[in-house]
């Protein structure tokens, strides 16, 4: 895994976000062969040169990007948009007040499958 978790980019900017992209970098310390990709506005966790995972600085802490082959259904999904036959972005906000649960711990997950799978 290619993550330093000492390094919060600057987009950032809030305490609130650089304690919940801190608890996202822990989280994501489990994963292999990941990288996170800086942009402009936002984060890309990438496996295998395409993103499962985009990482949104919000006030109050974060917001996820989690590429899926569903929408679940559960009142944390922000919004959903299908963008093909069998895949969904779905978005999920992390305060940093929050902790990744279980629940949040496995769509990580399922997310980082679907992206190994398809390059299988």
């Amino acid at each position: 895994m290619d993550i330093n978790t000492d390094h919060i980019p600057s987009i950032f900017r809030t305490d609130p976000a650089r304690r919940a992209c801190a608890l996202l970098y822990a989280e994501l310390e489990s994963l292999d062969d990941i990288t996170i990709e800086e942009k402009k506005t936002s984060l890309h966790v990438v496996f295998n040169g395409a993103a499962f995972l985009g990482v949104h600085p919000r006030k109050e802490g974060i917001r996820l990007n989690l590429v899926q082959d569903y929408c679940p259904d559960s009142s944390r999904i922000q919004k959903s948009e299908q963008v093909s036959k069998s895949r969904f972005h779905n978005e999920v906000d992390l305060t940093s007040e929050a902790r990744i649960d279980e629940e949040l711990a496995r769509w990580i997950r399922e997310a980082f499958e679907l992206r190994a799978m398809d390059h299988s």
